[in-house]
């Protein structure tokens, strides 16, 4: 059995500069780690929730959620209704519940839009303050864009695990 290569081996990502390819790289382990869990999962299983634990179908959702709520707070601007609402709803399975073509597909779109914003941002910028949540907690451009690689990776092996135990 062939095992694929993590993403921090392949060597850089292209127009990523230097400085952030690590949150890059974390980004696409995470999503590949995830893709490889949940792809086979049906929509049940997705949302089931085993001995309480939070869902498959809600670590799908929140982490392409997260991803997007810091990359917002990073650019220094607020949170959108839109944003907000989807933050009320993450762990609801919708009627008819979400597969996991579905979530993934939104999963992979908040990735790339992040490896688009990483591209773009310049280092000077990356010490920058900004502003989080309502309570306007301090952090910096660079404090969110880890912040948003680690987060993507804790959810990533929520998701690992949960879909281990779910497929038996």
């Amino acid at each position: 059995m062939s095992r694929r290569v993590e993403a921090w081996l392949r060597g850089p990502v292209e127009g990523v500069p230097p400085h952030l390819m690590p949150v890059a790289h974390a980004l696409m382990h995470a999503v590949e780690d995830t893709r490889a869990a949940a792809a086979a999962l049906n929509a049940a299983q997705l949302w089931q929730r085993p001995a309480g634990a939070a869902s498959v179908g809600f670590h799908l959702r929140h982490t392409a959620g997260a991803l997007d709520r810091l990359l917002t707070y990073a650019r220094g601007e607020a949170l959108s209704e839109a944003q907000l609402a989807a933050l009320k709803v993450e762990g609801e399975p919708g009627d008819p519940a979400a597969d996991a073509a579905h979530l993934l597909a939104a999963l992979d779109a908040a990735v790339a839009r992040a490896l688009t914003q990483l591209r773009e941002t310049p280092a000077g910028l990356l010490l920058e303050p900004r502003e989080v949540g309502a309570k306007k907690l301090p952090s910096t451009v660079i404090g969110l864009l880890f912040h948003a690689a680690e987060h993507a990776q804790r959810h990533a092996g929520q998701v690992v695990a949960t879909a281990k135990f779910l497929s038996g």
